[in-house]
């Protein structure tokens, strides 16, 4: 994407101003000059969210939830289209800290990339050894693009039946006794789009609830908590997500 982008290594010292930015006295002026953090770009890297403290993580809420900041009583509008991606490292390593609820409710999806297979390693190891390394890419597409795609994903039918589709797998999540938390509204609002958009990718001007079951492991996953006998057992969270599915009736 031809846009403006932004990357932050978290560590536990990084401060909240690191990301939103600070207001700093000029003494020539003798008036507070706003200087921007990190989080004013169109995309922002955060890399190694966990590795810096559950305050500084806070920083990226109300960027994630309303597209601005607030600094010194000052809002700020972020610019468009904005998209936080983050990666963070096993909960297990030293010196992480748990995302918060509130925080992990605020990624659209979770994507696992895992390892590259045995051909594209070599093929890997390849190109390193030749000097071929990608340094540079071309963009595809602008930023205004993404804004008119985005727009176009907005105008996908979701028939009623759909939503009560939806509506009755979020529910589930919600008396499912091996969470202790379900989807919130939040998620329910986020898996309806990514329905819209699985089904714009498919060249369909409606959602089907195929788009649905597709999109229901990465963007519920990661916002559902399950319980400790749950997770003595051993049980995990895809996994009873995936109960649920099967389980809920599918709309004529």
């Amino acid at each position: 994407m031809d846009a403006s982008f932004g990357r932050i290594q978290f560590t536990p010292d990084t401060l909240p101003s690191d990301v939103v930015g600070v207001s700093v006295y000029n003494m020539k002026s003798g008036e507070f000059t706003f200087q921007p953090g990190v989080v004013m770009n169109q995309i922002l890297l955060g890399d190694e969210i966990n590795r810096t403290s559950p305050k500084t993580q806070s920083s990226l809420l109300e960027a994630m939830a309303e597209g601005q900041v607030t600094v010194d009583g000052r809002v700020i509008k972020l610019p468009e289209p904005f998209l936080v991606i983050a990666t963070q490292n096993p909960i297990e390593f030293i010196g992480t800290y748990p995302l918060p609820e509130a925080q992990m409710d605020r990624f659209m999806m979770r994507l696992s990339i895992g390892y590259p297979d045995r051909e594209q390693e070599i093929h890997m190891m390849e190109l390193y050894l030749d000097g071929k390394t990608t340094d540079k890419v071309q963009a595809i597409c602008k930023a205004e693009d993404i804004l008119t795609v985005r727009e176009e994903v907005k105008q996908v039918t979701v028939k009623e039946n759909i939503l009560g589709y939806i509506e009755d797998i979020v529910e589930e999540t919600r008396n499912e006794s091996r969470y202790v938390l379900g989807a919130s509204p939040r998620a329910l609002l986020a898996l309806v789009r990514a329905a819209q958009a699985k089904a714009y990718m498919q060249g369909r001007d409606f959602v089907k609830p195929d788009d649905v079951k597709a999109v229901v492991r990465p963007v519920l996953a990661h916002r559902l908590v399950l319980t400790s006998e749950a997770k003595i057992q051993k049980e995990e969270v895809a996994d009873v997500l995936d109960q649920i599915v099967i389980k809920t009736k599918i709309p004529v």
